[in-house]
């Protein structure tokens, strides 16, 4: 088990990335059609910005996906050991990534 709180850590992760989730909303929304009133480029600036917004959060949903993942291998008393291993994930890794679920070893292959 890591000599850290990895709970709280996890937790405050989850929060932080929901925080900003929430506030990128508006990023998401439908891009005005009416060239009348949006310029053809600027229309373009707008879909490549909702592209974008779409992959980070993607992103962002794959990393919670990890870290409640990281809460469940807690909470069964897996949490600090590779999925694919089952050796010792080092401290230092998980003070990194405390919802890394490979040792550098099986990350690295």
């Amino acid at each position: 088990m890591p000599d850290f709180d990895a709970k709280a850590l996890l937790e405050e992760k989850k929060a932080e990335l929901q925080s900003i989730m929430e506030a990128a909303e508006e990023d998401q929304k439908p891009v005005e059609l009416d060239q009348t009133r949006v310029g053809r480029l600027s229309r373009m600036d707008a879909l490549q910005g909702q592209a974008l917004a779409r992959e980070t959060i993607r992103r962002r949903k794959n990393e919670l996906a990890r870290i409640e993942a990281a809460l469940a291998r807690l909470k069964s008393g897996d949490y600090g050991y590779c999925v694919r291993c089952d050796e010792e994930i080092s401290t230092k890794r998980l003070k990194l990534d405390p919802s890394a679920p490979l040792c550098i070893d099986c990350a690295s292959t």
